[in-house]
This record gives C-alpha cells, sequence and structure tokens, in this order.
C-alpha cells in the first residue's frame, strides 16, 4: 500500500472509482438504447476540445467538456432528422473531431500530438488537483441524473413510444442522456483515455447482464464491476508500469469473460429447478417465463 504515500497516485485512485461509478452508470442507458458506441464517437469529438484547451491555455478538461456536450447533442439531432444521410453526418462529426483536435493542439504554442497521448490513452502522474476538481463536479452531475431520474431514463430507453404516450419529454430526456454520456466521457479521460472510455462504459454493464435481468440488480454489479476494473488497473498500472487505460479495459473484458463461464451452469441449474417445479399435468403455454421464476423480473 506505499502507492497511496504519494498524491498523485491519490488523485489517480479518486479519479478512478468515480470514473468506475459514473462509466456504468451512464452506459447501463445507452445499452438499453443500442447506441453502445456512442462513448466512442463522443470520444472522438471530445478530441477538439483537448486542443482547443490547450490552445486557448484553458483547462482541457472543462473545454473537452464543452465540446462533447456540443457534440452530443448535435449527434441527437442528428439521430432525430438525419433520415438516410446520418451516417454520413455521424462520421464526418467523428472524424472532423479527431481532426480538429490534432490540429489545435499543433498550433497551441509549444504543443505536439504527444500533449495528446495521455489524453487518449489514460495517465497516472498527470492528473492534477484541478482535474480531480472538476472530475468531482462532473461525476455528482452524472450520478444525480442517472439515479434521481432512473425511472424515466429507464422507461424512455426501453421504449420511446410508450414513454411519449405516457406523457414523459422523451425528447428532452434523450438529450439529457446524450449530455450525460459526454460528460461521463470526459471524467473518464484522465484514467481510462478517450480512446478506450467507451468500453468502460458498455463491457461492464454487458458482464452484469450475465448475472441479472433485473435493472437495479444489473445497475448495482455494473458499478461495482467498474470501480474494481478501474481500481485494479490504476494499482496495476503503478507497479507493471504499464498504461492504465489499456489494463482496465483488459480487466474489464476478463470480468465479462469470467461472470459469462460463471453464468451458464447457473442458468442450467435454474432452468432445471424451473421444469422440477413445474406441474406435470400443466401445457407448455402455460409454463412460468424462466427469468420471472427466478427472480430476474426487469424493474428499476
Amino acid at each position: 500500500m506505499d502507492f497511496l504515500n504519494y498524491a498523485f497516485m491519490q488523485r489517480a485512485l479518486l479519479a478512478a472509482v468515480l470514473v468506475g461509478v459514473t462509466a456504468p452508470a451512464v452506459g447501463i442507458y445507452l445499452v438499453q438504447r443500442r447506441q453502445a458506441l456512442m462513448g466512442d464517437g463522443i470520444g472522438h469529438v471530445a478530441m477538439t476540445g483537448v486542443g482547443l484547451g490547450f490552445l486557448l491555455s484553458w483547462s482541457p478538461v472543462w473545454m473537452a467538456t464543452a465540446i462533447s456536450v456540443l457534440g452530443a447533442v448535435t449527434m441527437e439531432l442528428i439521430r432525430w432528422y438525419g433520415r438516410t444521410r446520418g451516417d454520413i453526418a455521424l462520421a464526418m462529426l467523428f472524424y472532423g473531431g479527431m481532426a480538429g483536435g490534432v490540429m489545435f493542439i499543433n498550433l497551441a504554442p509549444g504543443g505536439s500530438n504527444a500533449n495528446l497521448t495521455s489524453y487518449l490513452f489514460g495517465s497516472l502522474s498527470t492528473v492534477s488537483e484541478s482535474d480531480v476538481t472538476a472530475i468531482c463536479l462532473l461525476a455528482a452531475f452524472v450520478v444525480v441524473v442517472t439515479l434521481g431520474l432512473r425511472r424515466q431514463l429507464f422507461a424512455v430507453s426501453q421504449d420511446e413510444e410508450f414513454a411519449r404516450v405516457t406523457g414523459l419529454p422523451v425528447r428532452a430526456l434523450n438529450l439529457l442522456t446524450a449530455i450525460t454520456a459526454a460528460v461521463t466521457v470526459t471524467v473518464a479521460m484522465r484514467v481510462v483515455g478517450l480512446l478506450l472510455v467507451s468500453a468502460l462504459m458498455v463491457v461492464p454493464v454487458a458482464a452484469a447482464q450475465q448475472l441479472s435481468r433485473s435493472f437495479a440488480a444489473t445497475f448495482a454489479i455494473a458499478v461495482a464491476i467498474g470501480v474494481t476494473v478501474t481500481i485494479g488497473g490504476t494499482v496495476t498500472s503503478y507497479y507493471q508500469d504499464v498504461p492504465p487505460g489499456a489494463t482496465i479495459v483488459l480487466l474489464t473484458i476478463a470480468a465479462f469473460i469470467a461472470l459469462s463461464v460463471l453464468a451458464a451452469p447457473l442458468a442450467r441449474r435454474r432452468a432445471r429447478a424451473l421444469a422440477a417445479a413445474q406441474p406435470a399435468g400443466d401445457p407448455a403455454e402455460c409454463a412460468i417465463p424462466a427469468t420471472r421464476a427466478a427472480g430476474d423480473e426487469v424493474g428499476v
């Protein structure tokens, strides 16, 4: 535990915990909406914000947040109105974000592509006190939205038409989800990196779904996985001198594989228990669905 004696590791671990909480908390809604790669697209756009931050001598984190939010809103507008050419517009937005980041950072005084590395793949030693302050504030916003509006966000993610009929402001909630995802990307970029953050938003949720179909349980398990792998990856990065972002993502994938292997025998055991509990005289169409019999009904 000697790493706790170093201020940069204390800052990195705090940032890692916040990333581990916020990324899966937003990712569960993106997975439900089948927008698993949205975080990856926002990460590309955020590169322009990082480059502008260096060029204008402003905080790259706050500048990346502003540009990411603008990009996320643009992505939602393209999704609503883009029609057949929406995919082309999104591709131009993503590639333009990457190119803008490289161009701006090279135009900055003393800037070079090397300055982007810590933002693209994460870095422990470069997490400053101002970064931690920004990350804490942004993470608080993400937690308030994802927990405070979980019922509304879940309803919109499951079925937009049904949510609209019930009177929910679907477009406003979709925009809020996109903005929250953008904020999460900038929260995570100092630890995981812009190019890898999408994996931490999606893979823990996919791993949690191997064990539970309940929304509340999936949310809790995904966050637990996120916190575990971010702390584990950060500590491993310190001792082994390896990139933290890559380490965290590989640990997340390993957790997914392990839980997938564990889930298979559990599913077979549940199926056998259901078959044993089913009265012999009941016709097949009267059988209770397996997920509900196992207590896996979807709940918020």
